[in-house]
Order: structure tokens, then sequence, then C-alpha cells
């Protein structure tokens, strides 16, 4: 989906595809270089991580694994509603796997809190975090992400995995969704 099909629901676009496309593709030479002698397990973080997920790893130049979780802490809204739900967890046994965990956004830092503790008590060589869009402005609690695409405004963004309400989640770019539609 292109921003032309959806622009009365837009206010700004932040990033295009191409520059998306072209920022995963430096994210995906910092990961092969930092991991060019260990074997890399990606974890994404389902739905929102899909686009970058895929984007991801076929840029890379190293091999990879992946593998999925699902949390979540949105309902139908905008904001974070605080609790964690865990709805999916990981088929691979990670205790001594060097971890890379693929996150489409952080944006309070809460559920990807939770899940980085959760993670570390299985006992990973290594446990990182690479981000395609970062709000560093909406924190709530540090996070250190190793690999960041954007950092971001405080708004409420769709597009490139990002959604409202299930909605645009396929947009290739990214923009920040007019008030209107969600109030």
């Amino acid at each position: 989906m292109d921003a032309d099909a959806i622009a009365g629901d837009l206010t700004t676009v932040l990033y295009t595809p191409d520059q998306i496309r072209e920022r995963v593709g430096e994210l995906a030479r910092d990961i092969d270089r930092d991991y060019a002698d260990k074997d890399v397990l990606l974890v994404g973080v389902l739905n929102g991580a899909v686009m970058v997920m895929a984007d991801l790893c076929r840029a890379m130049q190293s091999h990879c694994e992946m593998d999925w979780m699902a949390v979540s802490s949105y309902g139908s809204g905008t904001k974070s509603s605080g609790v964690v739900r865990f709805l999916k967890d990981l088929s691979a046994d990670i205790h001594d796997r060097h971890v890379l965990v693929v996150e489409d956004i952080i944006d309070t830092g809460l559920t990807l809190n939770w899940l980085l503790s959760n993670l570390t008590s299985r006992g990973p060589a290594s446990l990182e975090v690479a981000a395609m869009f970062r709000k560093p402005d909406a924190m709530q609690t540090d996070i250190d992400c190793k690999y960041v695409g954007f950092d971001i405004p405080g708004e409420f963004v769709v597009g490139y995995g990002l959604d409202f309400d299930g909605k645009y989640r396929n947009y290739d770019g990214l923009a920040i969704l007019d008030p209107r539609v969600y109030n």
C-alpha cells in the first residue's frame, strides 16, 4: 500500500519506503559485522515486526535463524494498557544462544522491558535489541537498544508493520495518523 491510497488518513509522512529500505540495509551491515563469528537467532515480536524482520534478514549477508514471540500491551486504542499479555512463546531454546530481539517500535519500553527480563531468565549467551523505530520522548523505562532505525516523535504512527486496529500495517512508509481517524 502506498501513501496515495490512504493520504486522507495521514498528516505527515515521516519516512518513505526508500528511506526505510536504505536504513534497513545499514542495520543489516552493522548486525553482520557484530555477529560475524556468531550464530545469531533473530526473535521477531509479532505482529508489528513482520515487515522489518523479513526485510532485515533478507538484507543480511550472514546466516541467521528466526523465531517469533507475541506479546501485547495494546488494546484497540492508541496508548499502552500497561498490562502485558503473553500470546506466543518461542519455539527454540535460547540457552547459550546469541539472541537479537527485532522490534517494530519502542514506545514506552514497558512491554519490551518485560520481554527482555523474560528472555534473560532463559540464559542466552547474549541478548540485544534492534528496533526500526523508537520514540525517545515516550520512554518510561531504560531500554538498551543496540540497533535503532529511526528516532521518531511521540505521535501515533502507522505503516511498515505498525497498525491502528489492524489497518495501515501494509503501508510501506511511516506516517503520523490523523487523530480524527482514532478519536
